[in-house]
């Protein structure tokens, strides 16, 4: 499809995949905040896991066919760039939430859970850069190593719900998270229909914006690095910039929070899966050093968030906390990188 793809055409078909992913993230907010009440499963797990994984689908495509299609260095980019690029959207959450610093607002122990899994499962994947080229039918030692890590995170988030351990200090500017009693009344199997239509509504897009993004990287010669990171991750980012800006409008601060961090989580396991497309061998030791750079961004990004939501600054500047500026910082120091790299 993309020798067929002129230039024009494939900035059109992003412009319209763009369009859709906008769109379809934010029908998504409302109906996962109602799934969450719907089906008890809490703000914080149901913003990681049903918002995280959904909005993630579309990012999740375009580094499977990229590294089917032997781009390792757009399907890594796109993965890693978009794990920033969400952090920095949280951001944009943060000064839409007016009475508070959102990170004081939503803290809670499933946030932080989720936001300590992540740090540990971008290690990894450092880890498997540095680690030996050693392959077993052309998947790496890490790749399992990241899905089992998720899913054993994703248990301890769960247990901790049912028999928490510690709690954040309540404050008036704290939001619990308290179910909608109106979200009772509306139909289980109509909510899991949408969801599961939006969802594969991203899914769909994330499949052709791949094929338009190859073309642009191409015919422009901007490069798989820069055109993943700052195109492709920020358009596949938008549902979770969109569905964290909506929750906090609806007052759903930890499912803002929760969607945020525990997509990052999952996008990690888009490197798992471009791993197991790629066929060229280890796809972690196909990471250019400006790829490799971002990882170590989000590391930093994702632990400056924590500490945030540790601290509980009640109010900064534009209400805004200190981890928002530098979390901003960071990754506009990582777009000045990119491109004097490229």
């Amino acid at each position: 499809m993309t020798a067929t793809l002129s230039l024009g055409l494939a900035l059109l078909l992003f412009a319209g995949c763009t369009a859709v992913i906008a769109i379809a993230g934010t029908r998504l907010a409302g109906i996962v905040d109602d799934l969450a009440d719907r089906t008890g499963l809490g703000e914080a797990i149901a913003g990681a896991v049903l918002l995280g994984m959904a909005t993630s689908l579309s990012g999740m495509v375009v580094s499977v066919s990229a590294a089917l299609a032997d781009r390792p260095t757009l399907a890594m980019s796109n993965a890693l760039g978009g794990i920033a690029v969400q952090t920095l959207f949280l951001t944009i959450a943060d000064v839409t939430y007016r009475r508070a610093n959102l990170e004081h607002a939503a803290a809670s122990l499933g946030n932080l859970l989720q936001g300590g899994l992540l740090l540990c499962l971008l290690s990894l994947v450092l880890v498997g850069r540095f680690a030996p080229d050693w392959t077993l039918w052309q998947v790496h030692p890490v790749t399992p190593l990241l899905l089992l890590g998720y899913l054993f995170g994703q248990r301890l988030v769960d247990r901790s719900r049912d028999n928490p351990m510690w709690r954040p200090a309540q404050t008036r500017e704290t939001q619990p998270d308290v179910p909608d009693p109106r979200a009772r009344r509306r139909s289980a199997l109509r909510l899991w229909g949408s969801f599961a239509l939006l969802a594969s509504l991203l899914g769909v897009s994330g499949w052709l914006l791949e094929r338009s993004a190859s073309v642009i990287a191409q015919e422009t010669g901007l490069g798989q690095s820069v055109v993943g990171i700052l195109m492709t991750a920020v358009v596949t980012s938008l549902p979770e910039l969109v569905t964290s800006v909506a929750a906090v409008r609806r007052g759903a601060l930890t499912l803002a929070v929760g969607g945020i961090i525990g997509g990052n989580a999952f996008d990690t396991l888009f490197v798992a899966a471009a791993d197991l497309a790629y066929r060229g061998g280890s796809v972690y030791h196909a990471i250019p050093d400006s790829v490799a750079l971002w990882v170590a961004l989000s590391l930093l990004m994702t632990a400056i968030l924590l500490v945030g939501m540790l601290h509980r600054q009640r109010r900064g500047p534009a209400h805004i906390g200190f981890e928002s500026v530098a979390v901003i910082a960071c990754y506009l120091a990582g777009v000045l990188a990119l491109l004097l790299a490229s």
